[in-house]
């Protein structure tokens, strides 16, 4: 029970992150990209702070420690996915990014030689072949902006395979807040060195960022940091990819975008990753490669 109520926590991560498209849309109208990133995680560290001040008196180093280095990796990534923006095409900008969901189980393999599920490997593969039918406008040039956003992967990649691994012994609840606070942190420092002033905005300006504050940040990185004790890191790279079907979803309803035969075909396939990677197809089973498994040593993640 607690497995799929982790996958439900991280769906419902997915789709708050893909209404955020739209509120991300609008803040930026206001803001810039480092002023929003450290005013969104700096109200998620606040709410957190206020909501479970209790918890506090149970913190520790080793909390402390791990937040840090989840807090790095997530400002970084996402710094690095805002400015490869500048250079490239958002379609390629969202495709590079999800290509974390990849790079996730080879974390695991060539960093502690840990197994992949032969399902989960597949899943993975089909939700980025998803994703890049759903957003990806065909293009043979490489720019800097290409090489930025897949370095962001490359970060949202580690700080999922670190969740999963830190949470297993850490408080989810306190280990959010101190990657909140980390990120907020590194936030104002990079928008003072770059010498960016905060000014009165207009109300749909601070409504989108209060948006991106309470539920992208605090609310979905929470529920992301308890499902992913109940799950394995690739299963929550692959749900959290979703991210781009939804934003497409909310594309269409919100800002009538129109839905196109191209897009439909992307969001099945990402939703035929879940299915693969979850229920472990039973024509599938009957493969003689069924027991295949990838690396050497180590336990195999249920």
């Amino acid at each position: 029970m607690r497995k799929y109520i982790g996958e439900l926590a991280l769906t419902i991560t997915a789709i708050i992150w893909g209404s955020g498209f739209v509120a991300s849309a609008i803040a930026l109208e206001h803001f810039t990209p480092y002023q929003i990133l450290a005013i969104r995680f700096f109200i998620g560290a606040v709410i957190l702070g206020i909501v479970f001040y209790k918890k506090l008196k149970g913190i520790n180093k080793g909390t402390i420690f791990k937040g840090a280095i989840l807090g790095t990796f997530l400002y970084l990534a996402f710094a690095l996915q805002t400015v490869g923006l500048q250079f490239t095409t958002p379609s390629k900008n969202a495709f590079l990014t999800a290509v974390n969901v990849v790079i996730v189980p080879f974390i695991g393999l060539l960093l502690y030689k840990r197994k992949m599920d032969y399902f989960e490997l597949i899943g993975a593969f089909l939700a980025i072949i998803g994703i890049g039918v759903l957003s990806l406008k065909l293009s043979s040039s490489i720019n800097i902006g290409d090489l930025l956003t897949l370095a962001c992967a490359v970060g949202f990649a580690f700080h999922i395979f670190y969740t999963a691994k830190f949470v297993k012994d850490a408080d989810p609840i306190l280990l959010t807040l101190v990657q909140m606070t980390t990120a907020a942190l590194i936030g104002f420092a990079v928008v003072f060195f770059k010498g960016e002033s905060f000014h009165t905005v207009e109300t749909g300006g601070t409504l989108s960022i209060l948006y991106l504050g309470i539920f992208s940040t605090s609310a979905a990185f929470l529920l992301q940091t308890v499902a992913q004790k109940f799950t394995t890191d690739t299963k929550a790279a692959i749900i959290l990819s979703t991210e781009s079907f939804w934003g497409m979803v909310f594309s269409v309803l919100i800002l009538h975008e129109v839905l196109t035969i191209k897009m439909a075909f992307g969001a099945i396939l990402i939703l035929g990753a879940i299915i693969i990677s979850e229920t472990k197809v039973p024509f599938l089973t009957k493969i003689k490669i069924k027991d295949l498994k990838f690396g050497r040593g180590g336990q195999r993640d249920s």
